[in-house]
């Protein structure tokens, strides 16, 4: 790791990444990999999560296309110097925003999306001119052999590299002298992530998650919710960092909600999700038992079905759930949907403000006063009116969390400003010089003072 890191370094310092070509160049080329890959690709995704051949190229490679397509549309114009403006005491002056790679970043993935979530922040580490070193989950060790020998075929160490392993890996390559750490996972591991870094003064960016609630309002559009609903939550088994975690539903409109929601969830996986060849299955034993244990709170009102020999767990929805039940302490990251009823807004607002700032929320109904006081009332990283997932999908729209579910963000052009120092400068004229800046001015004071307040 030592050397792969020192090679990195080297290398980039002799400029190689610099020009706009070359990122171009290799974000092209990124993209015809992936291209190349595509069917071994979705083969280790089915072999690790039993993903879909439509999940898999939706959620995981579609994705990584479109990306590569906004960053090359995109690059020359983030690249440039930005030209600022300067006050009068800079008169004569040019003063410009450079755009500077950091260096050398690592990319640690997570095993939800373990293709996309390996190779997008890449994309931005690319497109800012930086060196990558890409740590794939050990949770999903298909698609991380799949990723090092697509990487290994197409780019030399010198520039991206792949390092496999567990948590130890991971720990070593902390050890080392990098210029940038983008991290996605879990809280827990987020921290141990940023106390690591702190000790090299390496900055980071934490993509986390958190239990993000999805609210149902009495005037929403109840049968489009709940096939909404459905899918944000089901997606992946669950197992998705920004999927509704819990739902609040006002009291009149939840046994329709749960009427709706049945139908679709029938709709999408059948009478018998288990048996169903596309269902996802979750990652480990270890989840699998966590989230199992969930079933114990509340009244299954849907689904709750398991399969331990194969990983599976139905799609379910919970009622009865009291805010003090195990299943409404941590992210659930799992197909389990406990719904909660509320009365007014303002309750809503409270509950969700007295927990960890949410990943994400979505809000369901018409009224734009209540969607504009949810939206104002409640910190959350990021979120949908009347849908769910879809800000993701949005080039324009930078995704990260705040507080505990994460920070920085990143997607379009915000990932290519995560992975870009700016660097200030100001061009000063040689033709006349301003003497009130300088000692012994009998009148630099008081020009100070009416220029600067």
């Amino acid at each position: 790791m030592q050397t792969i890191v020192q090679q990195q370094k080297r290398w980039y310092e002799e400029g190689h990444t610099k020009s706009y070509q070359f990122r171009k160049d290799q974000l092209l080329r990124m993209k015809k990999m992936i291209g190349t890959f595509e069917k071994p690709i979705i083969e280790a995704l089915k072999f690790d999560l039993n993903k879909s051949e439509f999940e898999a190229y939706v959620s995981e490679i579609a994705f990584l296309k479109s990306e590569i397509d906004h960053h090359v549309k995109h690059l020359k114009q983030w690249m440039n110097p930005q030209k600022v403006k300067a006050p009068l005491t800079h008169k004569g002056s040019k003063n410009m925003i450079y755009k500077e790679p950091y260096g050398t970043v690592l990319v640690i993935a997570p095993w939800n999306y373990p293709f996309q979530l390996a190779l997008a922040p890449v994309l931005g580490a690319i497109a800012a001119g930086n060196t990558v070193i890409i740590k794939p989950s050990e949770l999903t060790p298909t698609v991380s052999w799949v990723i090092k020998k697509m990487v290994e075929q197409y780019f030399s160490p010198n520039y991206i590299a792949v390092v496999e392993g567990d948590k130890k890996v991971t720990q070593e390559l902390m050890e080392q002298p990098l210029d940038y750490i983008f991290f996605t996972g879990s809280v827990p591991v987020g921290r141990k992530i940023m106390e690591k870094a702190s000790h090299q003064l390496i900055p980071v960016t934490l993509e986390l998650g958190g239990k993000s609630p999805a609210i149902i309002n009495k005037d929403a559009a109840i049968d489009l919710a709940a096939k909404r609903i459905v899918w944000g939550k089901f997606t992946n088994a669950g197992q998705t960092c920004i999927a509704p975690d819990y739902l609040l539903v006002h009291h009149e409109v939840k046994a329709p909600l749960i009427k709706a929601m049945k139908k679709y969830i029938h709709k999408f996986y059948g009478d018998r999700p288990l048996e169903n060849p596309d269902y996802v299955k979750i990652v480990n034993d270890q989840h699998f038992e966590r989230i199992s244990s969930y079933l114990n709170a509340g009244t299954v009102v849907s689904g709750g079905s398991l399969d331990e020999k194969r990983q599976m767990i139905e799609p379910t929805i919970l009622d009865q759930v009291n805010w003090s039940d195990p299943v409404m302490q941590d992210e659930i990251f799992g197909p389990i949907l406990p719904v909660l009823t509320f009365d007014h807004l303002s309750e809503v607002i409270t509950q969700v403000n007295n927990r960890p700032k949410p990943l994400a929320l979505y809000y369901f109904g018409e009224s734009e006063t209540d969607q504009e006081e949810i939206m104002t009332s409640i910190p959350f990283g990021g979120g949908c009116i009347n849908d769910t997932l879809y800000h993701i999908l949005n080039p324009h729209l930078p995704f990260g969390g705040v507080g505990e579910s994460g920070m920085g963000s990143y997607h379009g052009q915000a990932s290519f400003d995560t992975f870009t120092h700016l660097k200030s400068i100001t061009k000063q004229t040689t033709k006349f010089d301003q003497k009130f800046r300088y000692p012994g001015s009998s009148f630099g004071l008081t020009l100070i003072k009416k220029v600067l307040g």
